[in-house]
């Protein structure tokens, strides 16, 4: 069974997606008494599902015409993605960071779903198990090359 999180996730995204500019404008309190829940679980659903590694831009006014702008950033082409992405991971990746780019990248149709699972085994805490911030730096490393892969792959096609 989905949580509340997971269901007014997917709600915001059917709204973006039935919409042509591919954005929309909320109201934090209306969400709220839809889902009737607290107004700081629209706040939480926000801040860890529509985040710039998943290709979301987030603007928002407070007060009481205050409004939250949710907007979806899609890249030319899957290519530009890919060096996009690269370009964020200089400084490292955390495991959270990471998830983001990878459900961006199954959001993009970039990689699929078992893909996506295989680069989350390879690059979780477990199984790097050294010690931060080298752990960081590493999985950083690899996801890149990673995505240097599939870069050159979906560029010979």
């Amino acid at each position: 069974m989905k949580n509340i999180s997971d269901i007014i996730e997917g709600y915001l995204k059917a709204i973006i997606e039935e919409g042509s500019k591919e954005q929309i404008e909320i109201k934090r309190s209306e969400i709220a008494e839809k889902f009737q829940c607290v107004p700081s679980q629209i706040n939480y659903v926000i801040n860890t599902r529509f985040t710039q590694d998943r290709g979301y831009l987030v603007e928002s006014k407070r007060g009481g015409g205050g409004y939250i702008r949710i907007l979806r950033v899609r890249a030319h082409t899957k290519a530009d993605l890919i060096e996009h992405i690269i370009q964020t991971l200089e400084n490292g990746a955390s495991e959270s960071v990471t998830e983001d780019i990878v459900f961006r990248l199954i959001d993009e149709d970039v990689i699929s779903k078992r893909e996506a699972k295989l680069i989350l085994a390879a690059l979780n805490r477990t199984t790097l198990a050294i010690p931060l911030p080298a752990r960081d730096e590493l999985r950083s490393r690899i996801l890149c090359a990673m995505l240097l892969t599939l870069k050159y792959e979906k560029s010979e096609k």
